[in-house]
């Protein structure tokens, strides 16, 4: 890769980082440690195909399509899905929000399955329309719309009907 290329994929990094990291953390249930990791790979991934990448037009989109095929790869490769400590770590500190509030709902969205998980992110975190999220999840629409019901119920199974009681 040229040196005016590799300039436009730190660029495009350096920009992009911070969004992709906190799309991995919704993801990961709020294991930072997992995230980190879940922006290296999907970065280093970006890199090695960077030429083609950046002619398609939206890298930013790549991205976090690779970011979701990435963490869903690496669900299906885990051989256990224990976790290390039963505690969220100190999440940083918002210049809005709640920390309880975070916190209540990154513990319940940790509770999901990976795939219910990646399509709440997706749907209602990245404003994704079930047909983006589809492909990004390389599923049928229908799957998208089925699977994002029924984490629905079960978030609200969990968190009460109403998330008002938290936010107060």
């Amino acid at each position: 890769m040229g040196s005016a290329q590799e300039r436009e994929f730190l660029d495009f990094a350096a920009a992009r980082a911070g969004h992709l990291y906190r799309s991995a953390c919704l993801l990961t249930g709020g294991d930072t440690h997992r995230a980190e990791d879940l922006v290296q790979e999907t970065l280093g991934r970006m890199f090695v195909t960077w030429r083609r990448i950046h002619q398609v037009g939206n890298p930013a989109g790549y991205a976090q399509t690779v970011l979701v095929r990435t963490f869903l790869s690496q669900q299906r490769r885990r051989s256990s899905t224990e976790r290390p400590t039963g505690e969220f770590p100190d999440l940083p500190q918002s210049r809005q929000g709640d920390p309880l509030l975070r916190l209540t709902l990154l513990e319940a969205l940790a509770g999901l399955r990976p795939k219910d998980r990646a399509v709440l992110v997706l749907r209602y975190w990245e404003d994704r329309s079930v047909a983006e999220t589809a492909t990004a999840m390389e599923v049928s629409e229908n799957a998208v719309r089925t699977r994002c019901v029924r984490a629905l119920d079960k978030l609200r199974s969990v968190l009460g009907g109403s998330l008002a009681e938290y936010a107060s």
